[in-house]
């Protein structure tokens, strides 16, 4: 590619719109990028990052708005013209053909769209090793995906993305899974694509390594542009911070807990991989009875892998033990009878059961007084669940299906609540609500509470201790005085 293309407009977004039923998944989204610039989309999960790297690829087709490559309407097209035309995408999963080695998958890529021409030119093998060597696979082209390093499989995937020498490469989630290093490693290999004079919009969780390699950065929420500019521009812009921090949010006096005794949750050396990609590394963490601790970490940290560990979800290496009994080996039934109860961030309701047959299907092992008497509590916690008894969950809005989620778990009377990014997509009103209904199961219960949360305004005031838990490692621990002074300002 000539660098003399560089600088030159490559891809032109205006007024993407996408709908799913009734949600609006992207809102009006636009821009333009440049060859050998890199263009950074940031937001929390759900805020339609994904989407627009689908409908600009045309896996998805959009209700509105125009796609422009090289000045040429594109949006509409099929996904493999789009890709003959110039765009390269690296999907964030591998989805690798097992019996073949990565010097063919590298040679599938390069091969051209027809049945006419099924042997490789032996310029194609001569440039599907150059691409090898280029991404950093010399060493292990001849090998099969099953023996591959994660990292290995991912540069496989960006070797096929730019087999047909893309003038765009949309990069989705390169970092998810890495080391540190390999990070680093990834980062440079990118931008030796702007060196190149490609173009390339870049999507991750990593907030922090992506700011420190685009050029630009357009940050998302709920589907509609929020800021748009420079990186640290973007990152010290008052509706991002608040986005990804929280508002400023009036919530309950925080009251000490008498928290002095053995931990009741203590995880030991606690790593967790999904394949070949880490998700935990080496994580401590203890709770004592009676004690409010908050993790808090982007998107993307590893806090909902945590607390699926926690509950049995999912296996791992290290130890984790509840009133000091391993839970290895424990089903995840088990564990939750056992008085350890999760309430996901996707609080997992049965849709079409009622407000009050979802509070009794978690006390059916209550009594039936102690059952009555949990309803009378939890309709006192959270009034508004009372008047909405008979309603089927999936018609509550947003906040009134949180708060029946947390409902649901305390129904189950557990010792331990862990309680996952339950600020997710409210309203401040709501979140106002949440604190309070916090507070009061501290003074008057013997709950104890693990929160995890990416918005430290709402999750501070709720603990007695906090730890900072960033991409898959714990890097900060203390109290929640502490966190502005030490670890805040490079919380972005």
């Amino acid at each position: 590619m000539s660098a003399a293309q560089s600088g030159s407009t490559r891809l032109e977004v205006r007024g993407l719109v996408r709908r799913f039923g009734g949600l609006v998944a992207v809102n009006d989204i636009g821009f333009d990028l440049h060859g050998g610039e890199i263009l950074g989309l940031i937001g929390p999960n759900g805020s339609g990052k994904s989407t627009v790297m689908k409908l600009i690829m045309g896996i998805v087709k959009p209700n509105a708005g125009s796609v422009k490559l090289e000045g040429v309407p594109i949006q509409g097209w099929p996904s493999h013209r789009i890709a003959r035309a110039g765009v390269g995408i690296v999907f964030q999963h591998s989805r690798p053909l097992h019996r073949q080695t990565v010097l063919e998958h590298i040679k599938l890529a390069l091969l051209p769209d027809s049945l006419l021409n099924l042997v490789a030119d032996p310029a194609v093998d001569r440039r599907a090793r150059e691409i090898a060597l280029r991404v950093g696979l010399g060493s292990v082209m001849e090998r099969r995906p099953g023996t591959l390093a994660f990292a290995d499989l991912r540069r496989m995937e960006i070797a096929k993305a730019i087999a047909r020498d893309p003038s765009v490469v949309l990069v989705d989630e390169p970092f998810a899974g890495l080391t540190s290093t390999e990070v680093a490693q990834f980062s440079e290999l990118i931008h030796g694509f702007r060196e190149e004079g490609r173009a390339v919009l870049l999507v991750d969780h990593n907030v922090k390594s992506v700011a420190a390699l685009v050029d630009r950065v357009l940050a998302m929420y709920l589907g509609e542009r929020i800021a748009e500019g420079r990186a640290e521009e973007v990152m010290r812009d008052e509706t991002v911070r608040r986005v990804y921090l929280g508002g400023d949010l009036k919530v309950a006096h925080r009251t000490k807990a008498d928290a002095g005794g053995p931990a009741l949750l203590r995880i030991e050396d606690l790593s967790v991989h999904y394949g070949k990609a880490q998700a935990l590394e080496r994580i401590n963490l203890e709770i004592r009875e009676r004690e409010f601790v908050s993790v808090v970490g982007l998107n993307g940290a590893g806090k909902t892998t945590l607390f699926n560990a926690v509950s049995g979800l999912i296996g791992y290496t290290g130890e984790i033990l509840f009133s000091g009994a391993s839970l290895r080996g424990k089903s995840a039934a088990a564990i939750a009878r056992g008085g350890v109860i999760q309430c996901p961030e996707t609080r997992e309701l049965f849709g079409d059961l009622s407000v009050g047959e979802n509070l009794e299907v978690a006390g059916l092992h209550l009594p039936r007084a102690e059952r009555a008497s949990q309803h009378d509590w939890l309709f006192d916690l959270f009034p508004i669940l009372k008047s909405r008894l008979g309603q089927a969950a999936a018609t509550l809005s947003g906040g009134e299906q949180q708060m029946l989620a947390i409902a649901r778990c305390l129904m189950a009377k557990p010792r331990l609540l862990l309680l996952d990014e339950p600020t997710l997509g409210l309203a401040p009103v709501i979140l106002e609500q949440l604190s309070q209904a916090l507070e009061r199961l501290r003074q008057t219960t013997p709950l104890t509470v693990l929160l995890a949360e990416q918005n430290v305004t709402f999750a501070l005031p709720h603990a007695d201790r906090v730890y900072v838990l960033e991409h898959a490692r714990i890097v900060w621990e203390g109290e929640p005085a502490r966190f502005a002074e030490e670890a805040g300002k490079d919380y972005l």
